[in-house]
């Protein structure tokens, strides 16, 4: 008998802004479907105060904690939204990854913040969270952790694929039709480029890439960044705010000796991003076919056709052409990782992590 159960999914990724929430219903055996979508942005108060703990500061733990129940009621509030007139009591489970403040699995731990507790007394609903630490326990990267709903859902028994998420870091799923499927971050997503057009024209991304396709990469520049550690180590690996963030950027412009407008800056980091990305599938991901995106970065025109120009051969279209919207696969991936740790299934694939083995992910808090 097949069972059929409701399920919350909520991702608030690197880039810090907003939750996307999704309603599925999944069927045992069978991908998940997409019933309802609803996306809630962050406040800029709270926008500020959670790129503020991505660094060590004074009382900071006083600081995060406040922070993980206002993420909670934006939560709840997302939920809300979602259901309408949908009773909570018909949901099994609501899968939330929380807001990552640290991620280093080097150092066995990894920092989701969002107060599950709470989310759980606001919705009425069980939440399960803190997905990535069973797999960094069991000597894993505890990230990406999307490859097992894209092998699950998006995986094709004849064709070699490739899944490219380009949110604030970006990642990859190879699914080949034979052989074991991979995943790691490539290296920069839309991090960079959101940070630095931040600073400079107070826009919080780059619609369509327009301002970065206002001028050319300036190639010292990019050579510096591509020579970056972090994309040279083979995978499995993971990245975040850690390796790459507008410090980091400004001491590269600084040891660079010479100022560049701001808008050379934001085509250079657009092209640091298209050229990882396709440097990983071109060198990793061998006799690939078709290469579809999802994240904030599928809207981004000119990041597009710059990784399109740099995969030759290849597809390059989004996930829409799989049947799901590409704002909409990381919360409907948490949406089935819920799903997965109800019912004690493994939620990892340790030939994406590095873990010891399959691993139930997430901690359940009942309603």
């Amino acid at each position: 008998m097949h069972e059929v159960e409701r399920y919350v999914g909520l991702m608030s990724g690197t880039s810090l802004d907003g939750v996307d929430a999704v309603l599925a219903e999944v069927t045992t055996g069978s991908a998940p479907r997409l019933l309802r979508t609803h996306y809630l942005p962050y406040p800029d108060t709270l926008r500020a105060r959670l790129l503020a703990l991505n660094a060590p500061q004074s009382d900071e733990i006083h600081l995060a904690a406040r922070a993980a129940n206002d993420l909670a009621r934006l939560y709840a509030g997302a939920v809300h939204a979602l259901l309408g007139e949908i009773a909570p009591a018909s949901v099994r489970a609501i899968g939330c990854h929380g807001q990552t403040l640290r991620h280093r699995p080097a150092d066995g731990y990894t920092l989701q913040i969002g107060n599950a507790a709470l989310l759980a007394e606001l919705t009425g609903i069980d939440v399960v969270a803190d997905f990535r630490s069973r797999d960094i326990a069991a000597g894993g990267q505890g990230a990406p952790l999307v490859p097992a709903f894209h092998a699950h859902t998006l995986a094709h028994p004849d064709i070699h694929r490739v899944i490219a998420n380009i949110g604030g870091i970006a990642n990859i799923t190879d699914l080949p039709p034979a052989g074991a499927v991979r995943g790691w971050d490539t290296g920069p997503g839309n991090m960079l480029l959101d940070g630095w057009i931040q600073r400079h024209r107070g826009e919080t991304y780059d619609r369509d890439g327009n301002w970065a396709s206002a001028a050319e990469a300036d190639p010292h520049l990019l050579d510096v960044l591509l020579a970056h550690p972090y994309l040279h180590q083979p995978p499995p690996k993971s990245a975040g705010r850690e390796q790459f963030n507008l410090d980091a950027l400004d001491a590269t412009l600084g040891q660079a000796g010479h100022t560049l407008p701001p808008v050379t800056v934001q085509a250079t980091l657009l092209e640091f991003t298209a050229e990882s990305l396709a440097t990983a599938i071109r060198e990793e991901c061998a006799g690939a076919r078709e290469v579809y995106v999802c994240g904030g970065g599928a809207h981004n025109g000119t990041l597009m056709r710059r990784l399109a120009a740099h995969l030759p051969g290849l597809r390059v279209a989004t996930t829409a052409a799989l049947g799901i919207e590409p704002d909409w696969v990381e919360a409907l991936a948490f949406a089935w990782l819920a799903r997965q740790a109800v019912h004690r299934a493994p939620g990892n694939l340790p030939s994406v992590t590095g873990a010891r083995g399959p691993r139930v992910l997430g901690a359940i808090y009942p309603a």
